[in-house]
């Protein structure tokens, strides 16, 4: 039995295990209330959202988001193991928990190669094999800053919270006297150490720098007896013992340290039927500071205390958005997807606290460090979302980019783009205060610098364009080697143009002139006579046979097939337009695109989500369903919109899926801005592309202090078009608004109904800002 203690825990367990889940009203519901780590952790079940994904032997993504206890950005995630990755064979994305899985492995401690903790009952055995337990979904448990399972092989209950650098763990025994806790630091390894019989403490080399990352962990109970353990991983063509192919393994009773792959220590305890035993972990830069952590910031053993202390963390942020309308389930998932979006990039050291810089040397922080940016990712919508929620953290996460560079030479970059210039001209036209011209000469060294970070680069000025080596033998999609050098190009193309208008910005002319000509080499890889971006050979001429369907890995195309590249090019939307033939005929290709059934014979493990050939799963067209506003056919991207947030996210039978990896809150911030009624097609731009919204009155409190307000008159599944609009009390035309418009609060007011007003944003003046004029 699974007994808690507590006016609040007592509360807790009746709604986590007795209740079931459902998605009915309640009063006084808070949007903390609705969010739902476990959302984001399935993948969908539709065949026709899926395609021909997963390869055969693999399993089909899901967001692989975690469900774990953390707080927003926080340093310290601790979640369920439900996948061990030591024997598991990989599906592209080493990800330790997928809500399919029937059986528990462990517990992570909040750093990455941290320990993994474990409460056993009865015989257990050495990892990697592990002693897993079957749990019940229907007692598993996910909110903000908080985790809890019902692991019914050891009839053991889990719970787990966490503050900034601590991690607290919650275990209810049955009764026995074969309890036991492990404790081990993965494949990886390092040294354990057993101090006392309250304290496990040990190091591990991981990262960047493989510098020494300590922990400490302490325990309410004292142990009646402990030993370690560690793995002797097989020799190159040697068997281990019997036969396997785990190698051997060494097991002692009573010994404080080992140190290798898998070292780790098993404490033995006798309980009582519900008998809780609490576990508090931190990490740090040495002992010192991991043990400073835990006094500071966990001192004493009260769980249900730093419960609600993780829970109020949350629902400040959560709060910051209301909304009214929508169903039950639309809120879970919107807020499940707002609480994501604040998942990166996540603390590494508070004003004040020493910590390891990217050219290993310790220092300290002055202002709160935070990891890098994943620009390929989140670079495309949630670095404007944080920006419009919290610029004060904002601020800090342009510094520790900035000082990044400056401590590697070059700015950070993700994947084969060079998009940090998204999120500083971006935040720039936004009004964050910042070291402008500083950043651009980092961000102007990786854009002209062929030793730097951008692949190709030489090649890339030399030409306009980039490109790939066909191999011997035609390549079989999903081919995953080659340079993606058409959709390359593009990604560079649409940096350029953000260089452009930054070099305006601090007067640098020449600059501005020469990157605005670069900006405009998208248009060296599309291929007039069959309407497509296509890769090139040396000799610049056209790669054949090219099927646009066929998805790519890195030849040609990058994570997408031809016809997901084609519409890479945000920064000019009227451009490509131009190329296409004029507004009709691109419309006509939007058309055909979302309607064109998905038949590669390439399995491509990424590209799910699936409207037509659009990949809602993947970021090279997460944007494409707004470019009707471009094309004068703003009503389709009404539509577009809510058939893809109904459709991709929480529509299987467990209503937690996801369309693809949510890569650190790029999927999520995508529902989080849809189903407010806007997206950032263009993130350098301070423009915002509307859509049709989920709810019928959402308010969202900027961190500026101001107050943007959204209004969708007879807003409902049916009633989905803009009929006509007003923007701060004036009438509006526009499928658009920027920024300007709402920095000092505004208010949006649409008047939904159920058939579309084809006269509402169509005129060719309404559409969106792009770099180039209609033809």
């Amino acid at each position: 039995m699974f007994i808690f203690y507590g006016r609040y825990a007592a509360a807790t367990a009746l709604l986590i295990f007795l209740a079931p889940a459902a998605f009915s009203q309640t009063a006084g519901k808070r949007p903390v209330d609705y969010a739902n780590a476990l959302v984001g952790t399935a993948p969908l079940d539709n065949p026709k959202l899926i395609g021909n994904a997963p390869p055969a032997g693999e399993q089909l993504y899901s967001g692989f988001t975690s469900p774990g206890a953390a707080l927003p950005h926080s340093a310290t995630d601790i979640g369920p193991i439900n996948a061990n990755l030591p024997l598991s064979y990989q599906a592209g994305v080493p990800a330790p928990y997928y809500y399919p899985n029937p059986t528990m492995v462990g517990f992570s401690s909040g750093e990455r190669g941290g320990p993994i903790l474990m409460p056993v009952v009865g015989d257990w055995t050495v990892p990697p094999q592990r002693t897993v337990s079957f749990y019940d979904k229907a007692r598993e448990h996910a909110s903000p800053g908080y985790y809890s399972v019902y692991l019914d092989t050891f009839k053991t209950g889990v719970e787990l919270t966490a503050t900034t650098w601590t991690g607290l763990y919650r275990i209810t025994y049955p009764d026995s006297s074969q309890s036991h806790l492990l404790l081990d630091l993965g494949w990886a390894g390092g040294s354990i150490e057993v101090v006392g019989d309250h304290t496990i403490r040990g190091y591990f080399a991981r990262g960047r720098n493989h510098a020494n990352t300590y922990f400490v962990a302490q325990f309410s109970k004292p142990f009646s007896a402990f030993g370690t353990f560690r793995q002797f991983p097989p020799r190159n063509g040697e068997k281990g013992e019997e036969g396997s192919i785990l190698g051997s393994r060494e097991v002692v009773a009573g010994q404080a340290k080992i140190s290798g792959p898998f070292a780790g220590a098993y404490l033995n305890l006798t309980t009582t039927a519900g008998e809780q035993v609490l576990v508090k972990i931190a990490h740090g830069t040495s002992y010192e500071q991991a043990e400073q952590r835990l006094q500071s910031e966990d001192p004493g053993w009260d769980f249900d205390r730093v419960h609600r202390q993780a829970e109020d963390a949350w629902a400040a942020k959560l709060n910051q958005i209301e909304v009214e309308g929508g169903s039950e389930k639309e809120k879970m998932l919107f807020y499940s997807c707002l609480q994501h979006s604040f998942a990166s990039p996540r603390l590494v050291a508070q004003k004040g606290e020493p910590f390891v810089t990217r050219d290993g040397t310790v220092t300290t922080a002055t202002y709160d460090r935070y990891n890098e940016v994943p620009f390929w990712d989140t670079g495309r919508d949630q670095i404007v979302l944080l920006t419009l929620l919290e610029p004060k953290v904002k601020t800090d996460i342009l510094h520790s980019q900035l000082d990044m560079a400056r401590e590697s030479g070059y700015m950070g970059t993700s994947f084969h783009g060079d998009n940090a210039v998204f999120m500083y001209l971006g935040d720039w036209e936004r009004g964050l205060d910042f070291d402008w011209a500083g950043t651009y000469e980092y961000l102007r060294k990786n854009a002209t610098d062929p030793a730097g970070p951008r692949g190709y680069l030489a090649e890339y000025m030399k030409n306009g364009w980039i490109s790939d080596i066909i191999p011997s033998g035609n390549p079989s999609p999903p081919y995953a080697g080659g340079k993606a050098g058409a959709a390359t190009t593009l990604e560079y193309s649409w940096d350029d143009y953000a260089m452009a208008i930054y070099a305006k910005r601090l007067g640098r002319q020449a600059d501005y002139e020469m990157f605005l000509k670069r900006a405009q080499n998208y248009r060296n890889v599309f291929d007039p006579s069959i309407g497509f971006v296509r890769g090139k050979t040396e000799d610049g001429k056209w790669i054949a046979p090219f099927d646009p369907g066929e998805p790519y890995y890195n030849f040609m195309m990058k994570e997408a097939s031809g016809w997901s590249t084609l519409w890479l090019v945000p920064h000019d939307v009227q451009g490509l337009a131009n190329l296409l033939g004029g507004r009709e005929k691109f419309a006509a290709k939007l058309d055909e695109f979302f309607s064109t059934p998905y038949t590669a014979k390439g399995v491509c493990r990424d590209c799910t989500g699936l409207v037509g050939e659009y990949v809602q799963g993947n970021q090279p067209d997460q944007q494409a369903a707004y470019y009707y506003d471009w094309a004068g056919q703003p009503w389709k991207t009404q539509a577009l919109v809510r058939r893809i947030l109904r459709e991709m996210y929480g529509s299987d039978k467990t209503g937690y899926a996801f369309p693809g990896m949510d890569d650190q809150g790029s999927t999520s911030s995508w529902y989080v801005m849809s189903a407010m009624g806007f997206y950032t097609v263009d993130p350098s731009s301070p423009n915002y592309i509307l859509g049709s919204p989920l709810f019928t009155h959402t308010v969202m409190h900027m961190g500026n202090g101001k107050t943007f307000e959204m209004v969708a008159n007879h807003n409902s599944e049916k009633n989905i078009y803009i009929q006509s609009a007003t923007l701060n009390g004036k009438a509006w035309n526009k499928p658009w608004f920027s920024h300007s418009d709402i920095e000092a609060g505004g208010k949006l007011v649409l008047n939904m109904g159920p058939l579309p007003n084809k006269q509402w944003g169509s005129d060719p003046s309404a559409a969106p800002p792009s770099m180039s004029s209609s033809n």
